[in-house]
């Protein structure tokens, strides 16, 4: 039981810190910087929506704003069997507008796949309708295909709370993500891109399955796959909130991971020694997806095993299971730390496991 409490700690830790460290010491001795310059080819932003009719004037004129020449800006919008008003708007905006109206919906990635063929940029930058991004973007992303070795390029995502939230150990977990994938970067590439801003060579695209719930890691990872970096700029932001719907952040995770455990499936040479990135791969998603199995494992072997020390293991780790069900149990609980980042990793965990009864059960959600 020692060796199961051992080894599962070992892996747990790895997982949220080892991993880490290990890319910083990469860093420090293999550091590769990207080489940025202001360059204007042709881009073609990428949208597919479903049901939209709230979010896409808003995103639409979020576009028209935008910081980089107009004439060498193409924005192509797919409605995916929207059966709101998502389909007059994008008519009423045809003449800035490229409009793929799908009446059957076949889920993002079928869309994806139809809008890009009537993109005509070098450059095609996807984003989602929700969200709203920074006017200097498109130049931020763009300015890292000066480097040649360059094929995919992932800007940030950040997440506003209103005053009736607490997104405190969220917004640790996603400091902890930008670190990772700023290390990841530095040192060759990521592994994934923030789905609601990213952007790709037109000539590195790969076709994406239908029914594919995570574009933003297969799309890379093929990328990856044909030789080029996959990098991460943080200076091209995009802005979303917390939603205030009950459940709405917990069923957006248990739909991200079970997208993980989906991508071995469509992709299996992913697993593979074909894969540049297959280290990574392990060590940022797929182990996340493995914790929970850890964590029940350490606390059935700390509570099998004797002595003063795992005595203390057992109860520490029932004192941070109560504390997530304060926190599940009262809202108000989490505005105390330790509750809040308690809550907040059981979260993950749960939603962890989650994804891996979706994926047994064959449970997939092509639109969130």
């Amino acid at each position: 039981m020692r060796t199961v409490f051992w080894f599962c700690t070992g892996m747990v830790v790895y997982t949220y810190l080892g991993y880490v460290v290990l890319l910083w010491l990469e860093v420090r001795f293999r550091n590769r910087p990207v080489l940025e310059a202001k360059i204007t080819p042709t881009v073609s932003v990428v949208i597919a929506a479903h049901n939209e009719q709230n979010n896409l004037p808003a995103k639409l004129e979020n576009l028209r704003l935008m910081e980089y020449p107009q004439d060498r800006l193409q924005v192509i919008v797919a409605s995916d069997g929207s059966t709101d008003r998502t389909a007059d708007i994008l008519r009423a905006h045809r003449s800035t507008v490229d409009s793929v109206i799908l009446e059957i919906a076949n889920g993002k990635a079928s869309a994806i796949n139809q809008a890009i063929k009537h993109a005509t940029g070098e450059i095609l930058v996807f984003m989602d309708a929700r969200q709203q991004v920074a006017l200097d973007a498109i130049s931020n992303l763009v300015s890292c295909f000066a480097d040649p070795d360059v094929g995919a390029v992932s800007g940030e995502l950040l997440l506003i709370a209103d005053e009736s939230q607490s997104s405190d150990a969220l917004g640790v977990y996603w400091k902890i993500e930008k670190v990772i994938r700023k290390l990841e970067s530095a040192s060759g590439s990521v592994v994934g891109v923030t789905g609601a801003i990213y952007a790709i060579r037109r000539d590195l695209y790969t076709a994406i399955p239908s029914g594919t719930i995570l574009d933003d890691v297969f799309v890379p990872m093929h990328v990856a796959r044909q030789g080029k970096r996959v990098v991460f700029q943080a200076a091209a932001l995009a802005y979303d909130k917390l939603s205030p719907a009950k459940g709405k952040e917990f069923s957006r995770k248990v739909r991200t991971l079970t997208g993980n455990y989906q991508l071995l499936r469509l992709a299996p040479w992913m697993l593979s020694f074909s894969n540049p990135l297959l280290f990574r791969l392990i060590s940022h998603k797929l182990l996340r997806l493995v914790v929970p199995f850890f964590l029940l494992l350490m606390f059935v072997s700390s509570a099998a095993e004797p002595g003063f020390f795992y005595r203390i293991a057992f109860w520490a780790q029932v004192a941070m299971y109560l504390a997530a069900i304060l926190g599940a149990a009262s809202p108000s609980a989490k505005r105390f730390k330790p509750v809040s980042v308690a809550y907040t990793f059981v979260m993950l965990n749960v939603a962890a496991a989650a994804a891996f009864l979706n994926f047994v059960a064959g449970r997939y959600k092509v639109w969130t």
